[in-house]
């Protein structure tokens, strides 16, 4: 959940690349030629595989099923393993106890064991996604008008030159103008992080009622939302479970969409590509062991759509890469707080993945991407005591190039001094993100704020210079529905702990283990607004 530097994304018209216009012979083992058509903005290019064309096939999936919004029935286990998705964009990421082992061991069985996946945290029911290739960046954007999920995004070295940017997400079904301002937010995110030279997909369940919904329109601002659509084996497209809405959608950006290819199984070809729906697939025995029944399974809402894309893949072996880390490499000792150098050794690597644990199973990342001939990177040593510390260093376009600390090193505790901020009553703009957060909230001095627009997020921060319980009290005047998110000084994409009932006041408590500031964010539940007082105690809060 780390968001990578902002950098604007350019407009489409410039960089559309210019499909195949000849009929060329497919060359994926899938039997026939097909026809290359010339993409306009109501067409899709089918063109042939050349030696080194490979195929990605992309698929949104809710497919959940049984009374808990998780695939632990297996009904949807079935359906991927039937049906070989390449990159998932999959909603209610649930599985088992939800532990990093359950949903490895999901991954595994729907996919494969060589698959990657990112699934955000702390969300109900979680966004995420699977890849076949290697997920070099991953996190998730604020969904402002929810509060069990955001928007999960990833970062894909397929092959070839450019890498392939992928969204997930899961729209509300309160109404189109929430999901139009859901769609508002999300193409501001992609505008301000993506590259324009990269490929990028946005899918998932968006719960549209139609394809001329607001939502549809803007998102078009950045990737295509034109037909033709993907249709079952009868050629009908709705995704709900009745077939008759348009709730889910792979929607991809233009030069993305100029390699799009029919999607082939077995004997069988979808133009513009598939609405997997078991009841009417025939033949079954082309999508085993996927059952008729699984798309019709007790509380299975949706259907999962597919496209194909036949991208350059490039014909030029890459050089294998080495890393290793120099220091720490165990033994060491840290102060919380400090800065040290990580340094490390590396070869055929552009840029190296930094992450560190304190567990020895948990990793958190220090820096997605960093020039790897740098050999060393300044790190502020986080405020987490602890004797299990070990770093890793990972070839940030191949994590399967990658090294870890030979043994544990220590990071011990520093107590702050005092925060020498101004302690605040009054919310000011502008404090839309932890880096501008107001502060210092005192323990027990109320704070005076108002959402104004149906975006507007308040961030505010506050001291503890001991570990112990933490309070947040969150009043509202009338009936506004407003949540807060605590988050650490080591992480402020994750929340710690929250507030989102629809009580009032919203008061919650968490036990913070370690001194620093911490961060409190106050958002509007499905857009609300209103005024508030905010409140933090706790024995360790700095007064």
């Amino acid at each position: 959940m780390h968001q990578l530097p902002p950098s604007k994304r350019a407009g489409f018209g410039s960089w559309l690349l210019v499909p195949l216009l000849t009929l060329v012979l497919a060359a994926c083992g899938e039997g026939s030629s097909v026809d290359s058509l010339e993409p306009t903005q109501n067409s899709v290019s089918f063109n042939g595989a050349s030696l080194t064309d490979v195929r990605v096939r992309l698929m949104a999936a809710n497919i959940t099923s049984g009374n808990n919004q998780s695939y632990d029935p297996g009904h949807g286990t079935r359906i991927f393993q039937g049906t070989k998705p390449d990159v998932v964009m999959i909603q209610e990421f649930n599985y088992g106890n939800n532990s990093a082992a359950a949903i490895r061991s999901f991954v595994d069985e729907a996919f494969g064991p060589g698959f990657y996946y990112y699934r955000e945290g702390g969300a109900q029911i979680p966004n995420g996604i699977i890849s076949r290739w290697p997920i070099i960046a991953s996190g998730e954007w604020t969904d402002t008008q929810v509060s069990n999920r955001d928007f999960a995004w990833a970062r894909i070295d397929v092959p070839g030159p450019k890498d392939l940017w992928v969204v997930s997400v899961h729209l509300l079904t309160s109404g189109s103008t929430v999901r139009n301002t859901e769609a508002t937010n999300l193409v501001k995110y992609i505008k301000a992080n993506i590259p324009a030279g990269d490929y990028l997909a946005i899918g998932g369940d968006f719960n549209t009622d139609s394809r001329s919904e607001s939502c549809l329109s803007t998102f078009s601002q950045v990737v295509t939302t034109s037909g033709p659509h993907p249709a079952d084996r009868n050629g009908k497209e709705g995704t709900n479970a009745g077939r008759t809405k348009p709730y889910d959608h792979v929607l991809v950006d233009s030069d993305l969409r100029a390699y799009q290819t029919a999607t082939v199984i077995g004997s069988s070809s979808f133009s513009a590509g598939l609405v997997v729906d078991t009841r009417v697939y025939s033949p079954l025995s082309e999508i085993s062991p996927a059952l008729s029944g699984d798309s019709g399974a007790s509380n299975m809402q949706h259907m999962a759509v597919i496209k194909d894309f036949l991208i350059p893949g490039g014909d030029e072996p890459t050089p294998v890469g080495s890393v290793t880390v120099v220091a720490p490499n165990g033994g060491e000792s840290w102060t919380a707080g400090s800065s040290r150098t990580l340094t490390w050794t590396s070869s055929n690597v552009s840029n190296v993945k930094l992450e560190y644990t304190t567990d020895g199973s948990t990793w958190n990342v220090i820096s997605a991407s960093t020039p790897a001939s740098a050999g060393s990177y300044t790190w502020t040593v986080p405020n987490s005591v602890t004797t299990t510390a070990k770093v890793r260093v990972s070839d940030a376009a191949n994590v399967a190039v990658t090294d870890v600390s030979d043994a544990a090193f220590a990071i011990t505790s520093s107590t702050p001094l005092p925060d020498p901020t101004t302690v605040i009553t009054q919310e000011t703009e502008n404090n839309d993100t932890a880096a501008t957060a107001n502060g210092r909230v005192a323990a027990g001095t109320s704070v005076s704020g108002a959402l104004t627009t149906n975006t507007d997020v308040d961030w505010f921060k506050f001291t503890v210079t001991s570990p112990g319980t933490v309070t947040v009290r969150l009043v509202m005047p009338g009936v506004a529905d407003l949540d807060w998110y605590l988050y650490t000084p080591d992480d402020v994409n994750l929340y710690a702990a929250r507030g989102y009932s629809s009580s009032n006041p919203e008061v919650g408590s968490y036990s913070a283990t370690a001194a620093g500031t911490y961060y409190v964010k106050v958002v509007g539940y499905a857009g609300a607004m209103s005024s508030y007082t905010l409140t933090v105690t706790g024995a360790g809060v700095q007064p």
